[in-house]
């Protein structure tokens, strides 16, 4: 990781459809923002696994990722 902090280490996102994506609408990416991908999605199915457990579930569904707008 670079200068951005994170509990998790794991490497859910790939880096050149991140890229890609950014380039096609003329912007570059720093290794920052991959990181703080990995971070958020690191978070996100922190959140789901306690609300599957909560619910006496092994199985993280859909509905419990909560993505707010």
């Amino acid at each position: 990781m670079s200068e951005c902090k994170c509990k998790w280490t794991s490497e859910f996102i790939v880096k050149s459809k991140v890229k890609e994506v950014l380039s096609k609408k003329g912007f570059n990416s720093s290794a920052c923002v991959i990181d703080a991908l990995n971070c958020v999605v690191g978070w996100y199915l922190d959140q789901a696994a306690g609300r599957a457990k909560e619910n006496g579930r092994k199985t993280v569904r859909g509905y419990d990722i909560y993505i707010c707008k």
